[in-house]
């Protein structure tokens, strides 16, 4: 029995305060809380508990964040906000003595650079305050990480290759629109790819290297290959890894209009002036797109992510392991009212606070998913809607 606090009220927010209320056995008290306190309000409305109250908060604000944990007084703070806000939430939390988890790792406001080198730097100071920090506890990062784990610990005396392969491959019915804060989703997307091999971090162009993947219960899908956060902690973890990469399916319709995005210089970062007014041309396109929470009621098909792994089995024989979840969008907005790209982060987020609160994945300092034990986030995944599956021996293609 513990209290939550939730920052964030957009679609994975929506589904991380649905799946608290759906396990009250756990989180007996939530406090959900946003810039926008109305946003929080219709979230408590919709779920309809007793036990939800709603605040607000400017995440980029210390003493706000002070002010707000003091008020609550929470064992965890579920921070679904921004991920230029993570190391603002991160000081509150120390000088609060607040437990910590994230889904998306810290990157700067004015630079598309995503490393955890910021975060694990606040490794002793966490440490010494006797609290824990989970970073990347969503799906990608987050589940990708526990199913690697679950591999190492399962079946593989070594991995040598890892692939995280991400499709989505539902139709919403928009000309373009992203499944998530779309400023954050168009940084990611539109910056080089990376990845690595034999010891070394190897860059492409942007989507430059791509390969249609089959993937199961939707068919072959071209997949791209990008830089993903997930991959630093886990070279770093699992040291006989070989090569780390990370693909994910775009459509060409989406494609296409991203190019002209960056084309007409809208996926810039760089502040311009505009009628003696200061703007971020990719902040203006972020106020004109479909807002990612409102996707949901329309939504058809499923996602599919999950972790392709070659290497040697407990035997010392090559051997082959693929881990996946796919998820119907249509099931998800039943569920939560968000489609299937909000819930897949927004439930390992539950479960990963779920997992602190009962003592199993609590430990002093900060640290990636994949350096706890995967078995009881496993199970829960299962249980709590985000049912996965195995194939052994069978052709990666990757």
């Amino acid at each position: 029995m513990a209290k939550v606090l939730i920052i964030g009220a957009g679609g994975v927010g929506t589904v991380v305060a649905h799946k608290c209320a759906q396990n009250p056995d756990v989180f007996n008290e939530i406090v959900l809380a946003s810039r926008t306190k109305v946003k929080c309000d219709d979230i408590a409305k919709a779920i309809g508990k007793d036990n939800i109250v709603t605040d607000c908060v400017d995440a980029d604000s210390v003493p706000q964040l002070v002010e707000l944990f003091k008020k609550h007084q929470p064992d965890i703070v579920i921070n679904v906000a921004l991920p230029y806000q993570d190391l603002t939430i991160m000081d509150a939390c120390l000088e609060c003595g607040v437990n910590y988890l994230d889904t998306a790792n810290y990157e700067p406001l004015d630079e598309a650079k995503y490393q955890y080198s910021w975060q694990w730097a606040y490794k002793d100071r966490f440490e010494k305050a006797g609290l824990t920090a989970i970073l990347g506890c969503g799906f990608d990062p987050g589940v990708s990480g526990v199913y690697t784990a679950y591999a190492a610990k399962h079946y593989f005396s070594e991995m040598e290759h890892l692939d995280i392969v991400d499709c989505n491959a539902g139709n919403h019915g928009k000309a373009f629109a992203t499944n998530f804060n779309p400023e954050i989703n168009i940084r990611e997307i539109t910056q080089r790819g990376k990845y690595y091999e034999n010891g070394e971090w190897k860059e492409t162009d942007p989507l430059s290297v791509h390969k249609p993947l089959t993937y199961p219960n939707i068919g072959p899908r071209e997949s791209y290959l990008m830089y993903h956060e997930e991959l630093e902690s886990l070279v770093k973890n699992y040291p006989t890894l070989k090569r780390a990469r990370f693909w994910m399916t775009f459509g060409q319709e989406y494609l296409t209009h991203l190019r002209v995005i960056q084309d007409i210089g809208m996926a810039s970062i760089k502040p311009i002036v505009y009628n003696g007014m200061e703007i971020v041309p990719i902040q203006f396109l972020k106020a004109v797109l479909p807002n990612p929470k409102e996707l949901g009621a329309n939504y058809t098909g499923e996602t599919s992510i999950g972790c392709r792994i070659s290497g040697k089995g407990k035997d010392g024989k090559p051997m082959t392991y693929y881990v996946y979840n796919n998820c119907s969008h249509h099931a998800a907005y039943e569920e939560t009212g968000m489609q299937a790209v909000s819930y897949t982060t927004g439930v390992p987020a539950m479960i990963g606070a779920m997992m602190f609160l009962k003592g199993l994945w609590k430990r002093p300092g900060v640290w990636n998913v994949e350096e706890f034990d995967p078995d009881p986030f496993m199970e829960q995944l299962n249980i709590q809607g985000l049912p996965w599956h195995e194939i052994i021996n069978g052709d990666l293609e990757v």
